[in-house]
């Protein structure tokens, strides 16, 4: 039996969205399949606007209901100050119902980041997020050594490099091995 696997993400100016698009690559690659979510977003549109957005990419909406769907994840996360954006802390304070029962307890876990520049926190936000995966039982495996990560800018103008793609089909090609033996 495949691990079913969900990459869930944020992305405000798509680079997270470009490298969900290169760990499913990677996980097809090893003979996986994957569907990608997005988390809701919980700015107004106005304040989008203002910030210079683009529209969001064309993923359907995780809810914390999602997650009890699938044996593995990916999660896409920007940084911000080192941490969890506010729509990721928003998502996973929904998670209370299934943390309860221990629905997602021994499910696989990787996470790939964004953030504006070096030193930004991009590390540092992968540790602080372990502490949310351990309450949930999740079984931490990036996949990768460091798993992959991009920078934007501060105002979104850098895109990702091919290496920075070529390191996120990695991970996912990684990780989807790793967890792929547990289901054999």
């Amino acid at each position: 039996m495949a691990p079913k696997v969900a990459i869930v993400i944020y992305s405000m100016y798509g680079h997270t969205a470009t490298l969900a698009e290169a760990e499913k690559a990677g996980i097809e690659k090893a003979g996986g399949s994957a569907t990608i979510y997005q988390i809701p977003e919980t700015l107004s549109e106005d304040v989008l606007t203002k910030m210079h957005a683009p529209p969001k990419p064309d993923y359907p909406i995780a809810s914390a209901s999602t997650l009890t769907e699938y044996d593995a994840f990916l999660f896409g996360v920007p940084t911000r100050y080192g941490n969890f954006p506010g729509q990721w802390k928003a998502f996973w304070d929904t998670t209370g119902s299934i943390w309860a029962k221990g629905g997602l307890a021994g499910k696989y876990v990787g996470q790939f980041v964004a953030g504006s520049s070096p030193g930004g926190g991009q590390e540092v936000t992968v540790l602080n997020s372990l502490s949310t995966y351990v309450h949930h039982g999740l079984i931490f495996s990036m996949g990768h050594h460091l798993g992959a990560g991009t920078f934007s800018c501060p105002d979104g103008s850098r895109q990702p490099t091919n290496l920075e793609k070529e390191t996120a089909t990695i991970q996912g090609e990684t990780f989807y091995n790793i967890v792929a033996k547990a289901f054999n």
